[in-house]
């Protein structure tokens, strides 16, 4: 009987966040699938966990996942986290996920923290309908030429590395215009959470005013974040979300 593939969400800052649920699945499978050894040995140390750990990252996935789904075949039990927050959305395991549909492995999906729904939950405006676009291109002139593609989809969910949030602060500046409308939601639960509301150049002006964002080298603080996207003016000054 072939095993199961459980797809387990875990905090994306605050430890206190995770389920009960994902901790018995932690503590219940054979193997631990990470994306980096130093992030899951931390995780799993917190809880007092002891399970293997295997890697799992986009420079193996494909090469290793035959193996992890030989190993499923034979009915060894497999838990597959990311760094943080919910696994596949801008991380590795997609590939295994469709290499177990194809052979028929179980997938069991362990629903828990995400940064995009506590972002989305907090922005204070209407979330029923929402785009998300994930990483841009980390090119400024492809990241504005993206930018124009989705301006009449608002509002737009927008991830990337901690070191490009200025860089992408002014491309939007740029593109959709100051008086556009964002949500930008920093360190996510953890003790220095910052939400920030309001026209584009106010939230950039802000971010450089900060200290600990300063552009000068060494004083820099990268800051983990979630960025949405409202609306801008067209034209004719009307607007369009």
């Amino acid at each position: 009987m072939s095993g199961i593939l459980y797809i387990v969400s875990t905090p994306i800052g605050n430890y206190g966040d995770i389920t009960l649920r994902a901790l018995n699945v932690l503590k219940g499978v054979d193997e631990v699938i990470c994306e980096e050894f130093k992030e899951g040995r931390r995780l799993l140390k917190q809880y007092g966990v002891d399970k293997p750990l295997r890697r799992l990252n986009e420079h193996n996935e494909k090469k290793d996942s035959p193996q992890i789904i030989k190993e499923l075949k034979e009915g060894k039990n497999f838990a597959l986290i990311t760094d943080c927050g919910t696994p596949v959305f801008a991380d590795t395991g997609n590939y295994l996920i469709k290499e177990a549909i194809s052979s028929k492995i179980k997938l069991v999906p362990v629903p828990g923290a995400s940064s995009i729904m506590s972002a989305l939950v907090t922005a204070g405006i209407p979330i029923d309908k929402f785009s998300y676009y994930g990483f841009l291109s980390p090119k400024s002139d492809i990241r504005k030429k993206e930018l124009l593609s989705i301006k009449r989809e608002m509002p737009v969910i927008l991830m990337d590395t901690p070191y490009r949030l200025l860089p992408l602060l002014k491309d939007i500046m740029d593109i959709l215009g100051r008086e556009t409308y964002v949500i930008l939601c920093m360190d996510l639960t953890t003790d220095t959470e910052e939400i920030l509301r309001g026209r584009i150049d106010e939230v950039l002006a802000k971010i450089k005013a900060c200290p600990v964002m300063s552009l000068n080298g060494n004083r820099e603080k990268k800051r983990e974040f979630v960025l949405i996207i409202k609306g801008f003016k067209d034209s004719r000054g009307q607007g369009v979300e």
